[in-house]
């Protein structure tokens, strides 16, 4: 195949699933989210900060959870403190699908393909949730750092993490693999 027709086919596959999953998202949101009467997050959002509180009541901090009364989010409480807020675009679903696109974009066995889509998600998801902890700590420790941890370190862990997945899918488990292989011999 040519290296053009290769490139186009790449991006059909990438543009076609992502706003395949982008559209079966954004449906969900739709029918799980309210701002009347109340504010009410997706199950999804609301899970990512409940699963945060776990953790970080695990490790002996006092944090609570409350849905926001003014927007889309659920807050997080530190010792009564109100210290971060998870919003729909913390929740990981929307780096996931990107994450799938590029998965499935680049050609793989389908087995390895769907494997991977699904362990390297549930990776992002727990990675993030761990992140949003972490973000929550920190921001409770050092408020006036806001800017940089929330704009710069934070968002480089999550981007970072799906880049090395990327990576791995690409050198060990894509057809891309087989490819380089064989061009060596």
């Amino acid at each position: 195949m040519s290296k053009r027709k290769s490139i186009l086919l790449f991006l059909a596959k990438f543009f076609i699933t992502y706003f395949l999953l982008f559209g079966l998202y954004s449906s969900h949101l739709h029918k799980t989210q309210q701002k009347i009467p109340f504010f009410k997050c997706s199950p999804v959002t609301e899970s990512v900060a409940h699963q945060t509180k776990a953790i970080l009541n695990v490790f002996g901090y006092a944090v609570n959870t409350e849905a926001h009364t003014k927007e889309l989010s659920v807050k997080l409480l530190v010792h009564d403190v109100y210290t971060a807020r998870v919003i729909e675009g913390c929740n990981s679903i929307s780096i996931i699908i990107l994450f799938i696109a590029f998965v499935i974009a680049f050609p793989g066995p389908l087995k390895a393909t769907l494997l991977y889509a699904v362990t390297g998600s549930f990776i992002i998801y727990a990675v993030n949730v761990l992140r949003i902890a972490f973000l929550t700590m920190a921001l409770y420790k050092y408020p006036n750092e806001q800017e940089i941890l929330h704009n710069l370190i934070f968002p480089s862990i999550i981007y970072g993490l799906v880049f090395l997945l990327w990576v791995i899918w690409v050198n060990v488990f894509s057809n891309y693999k087989k490819i380089k292989d064989a061009k060596k011999v």
